[in-house]
């Protein structure tokens, strides 16, 4: 059997980042359950307080979703009074979409749920260093999309 080249040894990192990503996910996901909202649901109206309103299909785009998906999400979200739609005026075939006042309110909930859980699942991490771990894993994410941007927007290099 042959070996591979090793240049630098594997941080390792695979294996423990899996299980506080799961850990994160499911207790994420059980606290948001009270809320009435799914991790969609909140990555949604994150979006939209972030943006404001915006045209659906702006939206579809920012969630990476397609739009069958997103009119899903809001039909939910809308039926919940969380965020409104509306004709675009300038083109009846857009619809605006915004985030209410209830929805505002919803996401304050669901942020400082997610705290409680964020605060159980680092408990072994100081402030200081759950601050350099959230700038961390902002800094590789944001390393991830720039390349999936790169490989899947970007016009390949000519010579």
């Amino acid at each position: 059997m042959t070996s591979l080249p090793v240049i630098q040894p594997p941080l390792r990192s695979a294996v423990p980042l899996d299980q506080l990503a799961r850990r994160m996910r499911l207790r994420g996901e059980s606290a948001l359950r009270p809320l009435g909202l799914r991790p969609r649901h909140l990555v949604t109206l994150s979006v939209l307080q972030e943006q404001g309103e915006v045209t659906q299909q702006a939206l579809a785009a920012s969630l990476q979703l397609d739009s069958t998906n997103v009119v899903g999400v809001l039909n939910e979200l809308e039926s919940d009074g969380l965020v409104t739609r509306r004709r675009d005026a300038n083109d009846r075939r857009r619809h605006i979409v915004e985030l209410t006042e209830a929805g505002r309110e919803r996401l304050a909930q669901a942020e400082f749920a997610l705290a409680a859980v964020e605060d159980d699942v680092l408990r072994a991490l100081d402030p200081d260093q759950r601050r350099q771990l959230a700038e961390l894993l902002h800094v590789a994410a944001a390393g991830c999309l720039a390349a999936d941007y790169a490989a899947t927007c970007l016009p390949p290099h000519e010579s």
